[in-house]
């Protein structure tokens, strides 16, 4: 395969490291589950996998099962969750590949105990009861009901209950959070009573898992934590005033690409579609092979700045499809084929991917989850 221009290191003493720091948090009796789906928040589905099995991940959560296809080709024996829909249709498939889900209907839980006729096995599942999110769920009343339809079914296990905060990263007033919390053990425990006293419960995500050891309950969903980032700064704020600031997590992400082209520009002349940026004195331009296709945000337009020979560089005119230009008159020496840093370290300065949300708008989330699948991710 060509070498592409634009490429992701992904740190596999980061990824191992966070994960040992949460496992410190939780202990060693409840199951630690970082989440890989969205091609591990960007980061490399089996690559992140893989580093996460080897530091001795209980299980890992996917979004599909397409996500659980690749895993299983790659030779992760790894127990699976998917957190996200499976359909009755797929309830074969689900079952080939042996993993644990979600399940919220009674049409899906025949579908798996269907699938499972005669093998003498049962699927796992984890029942998502609904607590104020409003997404994927169901209510406690409903909940029973699938409970004791699922008692007559030798296919499948209700092993589990499940549900997901609302706004626990969003904010440093908890009082929604602890309200869906108190909601779910209540739901757990009457669940429980339904004959099924060995009933698990999940619930925490980063935020809850290292702000709230009473989240912890039998499994933890670690998400965007797992590599390296803060859910979110009102999540570090909540950390600091609950004296749990000394989580340290360690990105692991770094995005470059290099420079094809340096030029000079004129004073007075334009940079880019749109004419967005018109120089006031001769500048010294980069230009680089990468653009939103591989998810480097329009956004960035006149806006971010990258790293060149450890020096900033401001973005200037619009990002392209494919490219995007970087004002490279203050860093001397500058060439086609230096490495420019997109997010990252780079001599003493960074370009944290929480920096790089900022100046599109957004989240850390989705900066890293949309760099493109076909920008390689190679492991340092």
């Amino acid at each position: 395969m060509a070498r592409r221009l634009t490429w992701c290191e992904i740190s596999l003493g980061a990824l191992q490291a966070n994960l040992a720091e949460f496992r410190r948090l939780v202990g060693p009796a409840c199951l630690l589950a970082p989440t890989v789906k969205a091609n591990a928040y960007g980061h490399g589905l089996v690559l992140a996998s893989k580093a996460f099995a080897e530091a001795e991940a209980d299980v890992l959560c996917i979004n599909d099962l397409w996500e659980a296809s690749i895993l299983r080709e790659a030779g992760l024996a790894l127990p699976l969750h998917v957190v996200g829909r499976v359909t009755p249709e797929q309830a074969t498939e689900a079952f080939g590949l042996g993993v644990s889900l979600v399940a919220y209907d009674r049409d899906l839980l025949d579908a798996l105990d269907a699938a499972a006729a005669g093998s003498g096995r049962r699927i796992g599942v984890h029942l998502k009861l609904e607590t104020g999110t409003n997404r994927q769920g169901v209510g406690l009343d409903e909940a029973r009901l699938l409970v004791r339809h699922a008692s007559g079914l030798r296919g499948v296990a209700v092993t589990a209950v499940t549900t997901h905060f609302a706004d626990v990263e969003d904010t440093t007033d908890h009082a929604y959070a602890r309200l869906q919390l108190a909601s779910f053990k209540a739901g757990l425990a009457a669940l429980r009573a339904e004959g099924l006293p060995e009933l698990k419960g999940d619930i925490a995500n980063s935020a809850a898992t290292i702000l709230w050891p009473e989240a912890h309950l039998d499994m933890v969903r670690v998400g965007i934590s797992a590599y390296g980032m803060w859910p979110s700064p009102e999540t570090f704020v909540s950390a600091t005033l609950t004296h749990r600031d000394r989580v340290i997590l360690r990105p692991a992400l770094s995005w470059k690409t290099v420079v094809a082209q340096v030029k000079t520009v004129r004073a007075g002349e334009y940079i880019g579609y749109g004419r967005t940026h018109r120089t006031t004195h001769d500048t010294r331009i980069a230009v680089l092979p990468v653009g939103y296709y591989d998810g480097y945000d329009r956004g960035m337009s006149n806006a971010a700045y990258v790293l060149v020979r450890g020096m900033r560089a401001q973005v200037r005119g619009r990002v392209c499809m494919n490219m995007a230009m970087i004002d490279v008159s203050d860093v001397p020496g500058v060439q086609a084929g230096d490495e420019v840093i997109l997010i990252g370290r780079g001599g003493d300065d960074a370009v944290t991917a929480e920096q790089v949300a900022a100046w599109a708008g957004t989240i850390n989330y989705e900066i890293t989850t949309r760099i493109a699948e076909s920008v390689p991710r190679i492991a340092v």
